[in-house]
């Protein structure tokens, strides 16, 4: 159980990860072109960037505090935020965009609900 989630928060870290950097390096107008990302149309570019760092700092979140044994709840909390932001995303997609990028983040929401709850529950780093 242990490992999986392990797996689980580093495919989610690399998720948030690749999504930070292109949300907050990448040019508003060129990330709108982009499958998926035509939601950004409608909001800002500073919005489109504090999603950027947002998601940077999760990938961080979902690793380093356990890795480092510094704070190590951290990493279900990060969790924990992950998923109100697939909440935020999936209604984004369904407005904006193809429906399609939903089903993705409810994937993503699901993983990062499984993390929560492992990670408050049966496999607590404090256990």
């Amino acid at each position: 159980m242990n490992l999986a989630l392990w797996i689980a928060a580093t495919l989610l870290a690399v998720v948030a990860l690749a999504g930070g950097i292109t949300k907050t390096f990448m040019p508003k107008e060129k990330l709108a072109t982009n499958p998926g990302a035509e939601w950004t149309q409608h909001a800002s570019a500073g919005f489109v960037k504090t999603l950027g760092v947002l998601e940077l700092l999760a990938a961080v979140g979902l690793i380093l505090p356990a890795v480092l044994g510094i704070a190590p709840v951290l990493v279900p909390v990060t969790a924990s935020c992950w998923v109100l932001l697939m909440i935020g995303a999936m209604i984004a997609h369904v407005r904006y965009g193809p429906s399609r990028f939903a089903l993705l983040n409810v994937v993503y929401l699901a993983v990062a609900a499984f993390i929560v709850w492992g990670r408050f529950g049966p496999e607590s780093f404090t256990a």
